[in-house]
């Protein structure tokens, strides 16, 4: 029976303690609901826009028919990926898209840390604030009127730099049709539209150093460069790789509208990337599976850069992204 007993109080001990730790979540949830109901339109953007289309990824794996649907639409494997990799074009998009996301890495990457770490050390307040301002401001520029302006520069027959150099007794550049200018033009429009909006995620990450960090530099007699070195870039180095991992995840994601923009026949060798096939072979040509296959591709590669970074930052003692 005193076992029995031990029993009983138990059982009402664990219905009691359950019971208060749901009026205690009632509770919490009528104070927060503020902030639950904040929340709720963001995550409702990723179940309807990023977790509701991978179920689009079935599409890869079939001869999909938008009059026959999912259901009905025949299922054929790995034959897209088949077609993908036996395309006479795949070692040439490969290739392409593979540079310039190289050159993204390279010269795009590194250049708003570098802007943040030169706005952090002037001590103009509104001097630094006006030149942000004027830097970041191209972030909200469209890739139409980028590209156009561009054009109208250096057109070869026409544009007003093009005119320039041709009174001044210099030969023409032929920026928008020679193929070796493309993607030193694409990484530069990349530069002066995003450098200045990505740097100011590293300046308020540089806000939150301990400013005795610099006093105590200065005191011991070190150049500002030095207070860079050995301050500034180890506090923010994990956001630096925290960034790069994200980065790599999208090597095979360019900016679609600004390579198309800037494409033309004569610079087609170069130009001509993945994207840029899906749109013809996808869109243009109504081929959804075969072209949902290659973005499936592009998706792998960009999860196994991200594994695979992360792996290695984890074993460099640093924070990754998981």
């Amino acid at each position: 029976m005193g076992g029995t007993s031990k029993d009983i109080e138990s059982q009402v001990h664990t219905i009691s303690t359950e019971r208060d730790k749901w009026r205690g979540r009632r509770k919490s949830f009528r104070r927060g609901w503020p902030i639950y109901l904040m929340i709720l339109p963001g995550l409702l953007y990723f179940l309807i826009f990023e977790y509701g289309p991978l179920f689009g990824l079935s599409v890869a794996f079939m001869n999909y028919d938008p009059f026959l649907g999912y259901l009905n639409s025949e299922w054929v494997g790995f034959d897209h990926f088949v077609k993908l990799f036996q395309e006479r074009v795949f070692i040439d998009l490969l290739t392409n898209t593979f540079m310039l996301g190289l050159f993204d890495i390279i010269f795009y990457f590194p250049a708003p840390i570098i802007l943040a770490l030169l706005l952090n050390e002037v001590r103009i307040r509104w001097f630094r604030s006006s030149v942000q301002t004027v830097l970041y401001t191209p972030h909200f520029v469209s890739w139409v009127v980028i590209v156009g302006i561009t054009t109208i520069l250096f057109s070869t027959q026409s544009g007003a730099i093009n005119n320039w150099l041709d009174s001044a007794g210099y030969d023409r550049i032929e920026l928008m049709t020679n193929p070796i200018y493309f993607r030193p033009l694409w990484v530069a429009h990349n530069i002066w539209n995003g450098m200045g909006w990505d740097a100011i995620i590293y300046l308020a990450a540089m806000s939150s150093i301990n400013p005795e960090l610099y006093n105590a530099a200065k005191v011991d007699g070190a150049s500002r460069f030095k207070m860079i070195w050995h301050i500034t870039l180890p506090s923010i180095m994990n956001l630096v790789i925290i960034m790069l991992i994200l980065r790599l995840g999208g090597f095979m994601d360019l900016s679609y509208t600004h390579i198309l923009l800037l494409q033309n026949p004569l610079n087609f060798s170069v130009s001509d990337v993945f994207d840029t096939y899906i749109y013809r072979a996808g869109i243009l040509g109504g081929q959804f599976s075969y072209t949902t296959a290659i973005g499936m591709f592009k998706s792998v590669v960009g999860l196994t850069l991200v594994i695979v970074t992360n792996t290695i930052a984890k074993k460099m003692g640093k924070e990754g992204v998981y």
